[in-house]
């Protein structure tokens, strides 16, 4: 996971390095606007932001991540949501899975190969408790 400051803020675009653009979501979700969000249009890669604010939810993300970004959150979510453990145990848990630091490990700061691997964790992890 490449953790540069300028890359998980949302502001530098992981793919080809340039400066990404502040824009309402309007742009991207036919004039539906759920805030602001960063773009890279030569990449078509975005991010949003946290409700209100500038600050990204995590890194750009191009059509294959935003792919795996859902899946993981679709198979992680499911630990805490089917009480299995509590969501920041849950996400403790998942750093030292992962070997992240605690304050980086959120979805959204994720890259594809590390998303794969939290679908592969979290799948494991709750068929594991939840077929006895």
């Amino acid at each position: 996971m490449d953790e540069s400051p300028l890359i998980l803020s949302g502001k530098i675009c992981p793919y080809c390095g340039k400066e990404s653009e502040l824009i309402d979501s309007a742009e991207i979700y036919n004039g539906k606007s759920y805030g602001k969000m960063y773009i890279c249009r030569p990449c078509d890669a975005y991010v949003g932001c946290h409700w209100s604010s500038n600050k990204a939810l995590g890194r750009l993300a191009n059509a294959e991540l935003r792919k795996y970004k859902h899946e993981a959150h679709n198979a992680f979510d499911q630990i805490w949501e089917k009480h299995l453990m509590g969501r920041r145990k849950a996400y403790t848990w998942l750093s030292q899975q992962l070997g992240t630091k605690r304050h980086l490990t959120h979805i959204g700061m994720f890259d594809v190969d590390l998303c794969k691997k939290v679908i592969h964790l979290s799948t494991d992890y709750i068929n594991e408790h939840t077929s006895k």
